[in-house]
């Protein structure tokens, strides 16, 4: 009996014990920082690429995401998915607009999908170097560019460089427009891309950017056009040892977020994630540019590489073969923004 009365006095000092713990933990008498309250009000954005961290638009993406959280005082914290961990290059839009990820970085030629005008972009030498490119990413046909992604539910925050376009192969040197007859081509899903290789007389294959590299060490194509950053961070150079300095072309992106998650950010918000673009935009093009030029440098050091550049004549040849581009697409969409570009 005196044990029974030791343990049920035993059980209810520990029933105290545990009432007074509660009455101390109680959430009015925590005390909380500023900080952590701000935590709970942190606006996570899933950013989501295809490309290396250690390209131009990785770069910039991971650049972005650090102005953000310091201009936003950590209430908006951008993470960042590259190499197409969450989704492919095919995959990405439709995953924003289902709100799956908040912003993405596709390439100019996926967005033409949507928005046919924006072949304009992807014609052959419609760059003649990166003044053109900054003046036309920054200026009013920028802008008016992105605008044309509202109507899809999206919001355009800006176009990012990652370089001009080099032409690769794994047969020869591709120097003459008969250089590409008969020879498969890898592209982007672009129609004007795919136009630009027929009229050359080469086979267009499209192949998403996360299984090219898949795609060469299976031969399934002879040759692709790409820029020197991605053949240098993909090794693509490996596959592909035929290098022709063409400057053909250029591959930028379009930043965009969820047009619904834009909308619903307090004006604020709105403005520092802004401010956050236009400094990180501004970088990138300078980036790029620098990045392209000192990996080719490392690839000249490379004697397995074969690598010309193509002299005026020689590109005023390609450019004589691509005009009929030019003419289509100016009886589909008119002159306004090719007049814009290259006035």
């Amino acid at each position: 009996m005196r044990r029974k009365w030791m343990i049920t006095g035993l059980l209810a000092i520990l029933a105290a014990v545990i009432v007074w713990m509660i009455q101390i933990q109680k959430p009015e008498q925590l005390v909380y920082d500023d900080e952590q309250q701000g935590l709970n009000k942190q606006i996570v954005i899933y950013f989501s690429h295809v490309v290396a961290e250690n390209t131009p638009k990785g770069l910039a993406a991971q650049k972005f995401a650090q102005l953000v959280e310091k201009k936003t005082n950590g209430r908006v914290k951008v993470e960042v998915f590259p190499n197409g961990s969450l989704y492919s290059d095919g995959e990405e839009i439709d995953a924003l607009l289902r709100g799956d990820v908040q912003m993405i970085a596709p390439s100019l030629s996926k967005v033409t999908q949507l928005i046919p005008e924006w072949q304009v972009l992807d014609l052959p030498f419609i760059f003649q170097d990166y003044s053109d490119v900054e003046r036309t990413f920054t200026g009013e046909v920028g802008k008016q560019l992105l605008a044309m992604l509202d109507r899809e539910g999206m919001k355009g925050l800006a176009l990012w460089s990652n370089g001009f376009k080099q032409m690769m192969s794994n047969r020869r040197l591709l120097i003459e427009p008969n250089d590409f007859s008969g020879l498969r081509f890898r592209v982007m899903p672009s129609e004007v891309i795919s136009k630009q290789f027929q009229v050359l007389g080469a086979n267009p294959i499209v192949v998403s950017f996360d299984r090219v590299y898949e795609s060469l060490e299976k031969h399934e194509f002879d040759g692709q056009e790409n820029t020197i950053s991605n053949i240098y961070s993909k090794g693509f150079y490996q596959f592909q040892p035929y290098l022709t300095i063409s400057n053909h072309g250029y591959l930028g992106y379009a930043v965009i977020v969820n047009g619904s998650l834009w909308n619903n950010l307090p004006k604020d918000i709105q403005e520092k994630i802004t401010e956050a673009m236009q400094e990180t935009t501004r970088w990138n093009l300078q980036q790029s540019k620098q990045q392209n030029q000192e990996e080719l440098e490392r690839m000249k050091q490379n004697q397995q590489m074969h690598i010309y550049e193509l002299t005026e004549t020689e590109r005023e040849k390609w450019k004589q073969s691509f005009r009929p581009l030019y003419e289509e697409f100016q009886r589909e969409f008119g002159n306004d923004l090719l007049r814009k570009i290259q006035h």
